[in-house]
Order: structure tokens, then C-alpha cells, then sequence
């Protein structure tokens, strides 16, 4: 069995690094749990544990659903939470509106659909995870860092690819294996 996910990497530029370290040094006292810069990623799919034998026809679909959609590029801006303002559990930055990433994601959806893999129950709602908030001693000062940062341009990615990767859970964090990359070709 492997833990994998499809996903879109996100290579952060300076202004993206400035934005990210200025809220996790704001928040060094809180326990928060922060992705490692070299794996932002927007996931298209979590497939999960999934059996190594269904591996070939994922990338099979996963190759189909690439030919869907051209290149394009996505901009990064904002920075919000999941959960609420009292119990909130991830931090995110956001993306403007974009019809082609939500269409790759249909056609992923698709595609595996075609080979039997079900949809997941909530919508896609493209966005970076950043950070995952473990407990907040001060949740009015959480809530101060993130409304001080919470509107404003990260950073543009241009999207020519998206890939298959292995999630290996360790204690200091995942780390990301790829499987297989697959270019936009629409």
C-alpha cells in the first residue's frame, strides 16, 4: 500500500518565502505544524492508502485528464483558516478564481471515476495548506497575524504539469516521493 495524492507543486519565490516566515515567526509561540516550504502543493486528488497494483491505471487516467486542460497560470493571493475563528485548524493561502485548475480537477475526478476510484463527498476548493494548527494559547493575537495578512498577492505559478506522489509519514513531517509527472497538453 502507498499514501498517495495528485498535486500541483508550487516552486515559492521570495515574496512567497516573505509571507510564509513573517506569519510562522508571528506565531513561533502557538503549536502549529508548518509544511516544509519544498512541499506546497495544491492537491487535486488524496487518494489515501491505496494497493500498488492500482497504481498503472491511476497513471492512466491521471495521462487522460492531462490532455483536458492547457497549460496556464495561477495566482496566489490571500491568506485565510479552515475551521472557525475558535477552533481553527488549518492555515491557507488562496488562489484567484480559476476555470482551469477546477477543470483539471473535474477531469482527474473523471477519469478515475471511469476506473472505479469515487469522488470525494466536499468540493474542491483550491488553496495551499501552509500550516496546520495543533493548539492556540492566544487565539485573539492568531486571529490579528492572520487578518494582517490576510489580503494580498503571494505570488504567480505558471501550471504546465501536475503529479503522483507518495506521502511517506515520518515524525519530522511527510516527505514526498514522485511516482509519475504528467504535462498539460489540452
Amino acid at each position: 500500500m502507498k499514501r498517495l495524492f495528485a498535486a500541483i507543486k508550487i516552486h515559492p519565490d521570495e515574496v512567497f518565502l516573505k509571507r510564509y516566515y513573517a506569519i510562522k515567526k508571528a506565531l513561533k509561540d502557538e503549536k502549529i505544524k508548518w509544511v516544509n516550504p519544498e512541499n506546497i502543493h495544491i492537491t487535486l486528488k488524496f487518494f489515501g492508502e491505496t494497493p500498488e497494483h492500482h497504481i498503472p491505471g491511476i497513471n492512466v487516467a491521471l495521462r487522460h485528464a492531462s490532455k483536458e486542460v492547457t497549460p496556464f497560470d495561477l495566482v496566489l493571493q490571500n491568506t485565510g483558516i479552515f475551521g472557525s475563528s475558535y477552533n481553527p485548524r488549518v492555515i491557507w493561502f488562496g488562489i484567484e478564481p480559476h476555470d482551469r485548475v477546477v477543470l483539471l480537477s473535474q477531469s482527474i475526478l473523471e477519469e478515475l471515476e471511469g476506473i472505479g476510484i469515487k469522488r470525494d463527498r466536499q468540493n474542491f476548493v483550491p488553496h495551499l495548506t501552509v500550516a496546520r494548527i495543533k493548539n492556540l494559547e492566544d487565539k485573539k493575537f492568531f486571529q490579528m497575524v492572520i487578518d494582517k495578512n490576510k489580503e494580498g498577492f503571494i505570488q504567480k505559478e505558471e501550471v504546465n504539469e501536475f503529479h503522483l506522489f507518495e506521502s511517506i509519514l515520518q515524525p519530522e513531517g511527510p516527505k514526498y516521493e514522485l511516482i509519475e509527472t504528467f504535462d498539460l497538453r489540452g
